[in-house]
């Protein structure tokens, strides 16, 4: 496998050959996209003028206000698609494609036959569509071998046996995580059931296959993962078979995590690495960490990741700041120079102490835009609040199996101020009045705001959560009205 060798290669090997994959896409590929093709002409930047990642700063940011559909436009996604014709063929193809086409090496229907199965779109997946409508990103035939690629690569970082079971607890839809970790398991041959999550084959069934089957592996969204778990303790399964335990889709704190690793131990699953998992709709593919202190272990010749501040300069190696992505590897929707709006604490680029791989990692802590599901600040009373804050207060806490944060007006009066409330399920035999007092406490002293804690049932909440029914649990919920 090409990756054995391209994680272990120095620094600077890796940099040259990121450099050589990033001319080539920008002289032969990404001029088949209308909407960079229209950028770089705006600008006045030839395509040839990118050789190097250094380069890459002459280019204009592009971000999810360029890509995301509105009522006006639903087609706006298309424009980064790679679309080649022939006119942008004979313009921009390698000159070992177009001597291949011109000479007569392969027929005019081969020629179909490789162009389709390069380029033309035949799956698609979207974000989640919370804030905005949903974005499609589509991927070729290619770009299936690719991710099925990614997916081998993103288990050998985790180091995971392929002699064991896996059960895939992502719930199933047109999203990267379920595909991901589809396309990965069956690349590799590893024994696995495609459970769908919860809203598909049921968290009941789920259970009984993880111990049925003996499971050594097992990937779940973590606020379901967590409610997994919490329902195999009260039936006192017999987990004691799982080693590995992998999250994606949204960030597992270390208070999750550890509520996951108090229910596993009950399980008798004792000796349980949990890794977490990094990716977003338009990067096409999830990076993994290798140990649970180590970063996201980056693919250098399928994308190109920098870090910027405030003003969109490059910050130094290893500083914090956003997350900005150009895609190198791929065909069907690309993006480059692309915003995230993730707050990460900056890029690693010296070997892995954990695994000896030499590729580029993300620090661990990054603050996802995405983490809040319908929005990232919001303002309060005048007060703009960042809802961010409320995962760590809230998972932390030992005392709560779960929660919701609702932001409302008061009495459900648009002309009244706005409130914040939150609702829990305490566990048994937690004293609910105690613990509301420390509960606003801590989010005042955090989030600087004053809140209503409303106690609820456990199955009530899950059900307000939509734990079994959403493709994300609602977590933080905005009730206000909308501005029309």
């Amino acid at each position: 496998m090409e990756w054995l060798k391209i994680s272990h290669l120095p620094a600077e090997e890796i940099k040259q050959r990121q450099n050589k994959v990033l001319e080539n896409f920008m002289r032969h590929e990404l001029p088949y996209s209308p909407f960079y093709r229209k950028l770089f002409e705006d600008h006045g930047i030839k395509f040839s003028d990118i050789k190097t990642t250094d380069d890459l700063q002459k280019v204009p940011f592009s971000s999810k206000a360029d890509i995301a559909p509105t009522k006006e436009d639903s087609t706006r996604s298309r424009g980064f698609i790679l679309a080649p014709d022939e006119k942008l063929i004979k313009k921009y193809a390698s000159k070992i494609k177009l001597g291949r086409i011109i000479w007569g090496k392969i027929t005019r229907q081969d020629v179909k036959k490789e162009l389709e199965w390069e380029y033309k779109p035949i799956h698609i997946h979207f974000t989640t569509g919370r804030s905005a409508l949903p974005i499609p990103f589509t991927y070729s035939a290619r770009d299936i071998e690719m991710l099925r690629e990614a997916g081998e690569r993103l288990l050998d970082t985790a180091k995971i046996s392929r002699s064991l079971v896996a059960i895939n607890a992502f719930p199933y839809a047109p999203h990267l995580g379920f595909w991901q970790v589809y396309n990965a398991l069956t690349k590799v041959g590893m024994t696995s059931v495609q459970t769908g999550g919860g809203k598909v084959m049921g968290t009941q069934k789920i259970m009984d296959a993880t111990e049925r089957l003996k499971a050594g592996h097992l990937v779940f969204l973590p606020g379901y993962g967590c409610h997994l778990m919490r329902e195999a303790v009260k039936q006192k399964k017999d987990f004691s078979n799982l080693k590995v335990i992998i999250s994606g889709g949204e960030r597992a704190s270390v208070g999750l995590k550890d509520k996951v690793k108090g229910h596993l131990y009950e399980l008798g699953a004792k000796d349980v690495s949990f890794l977490s998992t990094y990716a977003f709709t338009e990067g096409k593919v999830a990076w993994i960490q290798c140990h649970e202190r180590s970063g996201y272990h980056l693919y250098p010749d399928l994308e190109y990741v920098e870090v910027i501040d405030k003003d969109g300069k490059r910050v130094k190696d290893g500083e914090s700041g956003e997350l900005v992505y150009t895609s190198l590897g791929w065909r069907g929707s690309v993006v480059v120079r692309y915003r995230t709006g993730d707050m990460v604490e900056g890029i690693e680029y010296e070997p892995c102490p954990h695994c000896g791989k030499t590729v580029p990692r993300i620090k661990m802590d990054i603050q996802r835009n995405s983490e809040i599901k319908e929005f990232h600040l919001t303002k309060v009373k005048g007060e703009l609040v960042n809802c961010n804050n409320f995962y760590p207060i809230m998972t932390s806490n030992s005392d709560i199996e779960e929660w919701q944060v609702e932001i409302r007006k008061k009495n459900n009066d648009p002309y009244e101020i706005d409130e914040i409330v939150v609702y829990i399920a305490a566990k048994e035999g937690v004293i609910f009045e105690t613990m509301k007092q420390q509960l606003q406490k801590a989010i005042h002293d955090e989030v600087f705001i004053t809140v209503e804690v409303i106690e609820k049932k456990l199955p009530e909440l899950l059900q307000m959560l939509g734990m079994e029914t959403e493709l994300k649990e609602k977590r933080i919920i905005d009730n206000r009205p909308k501005d029309k």
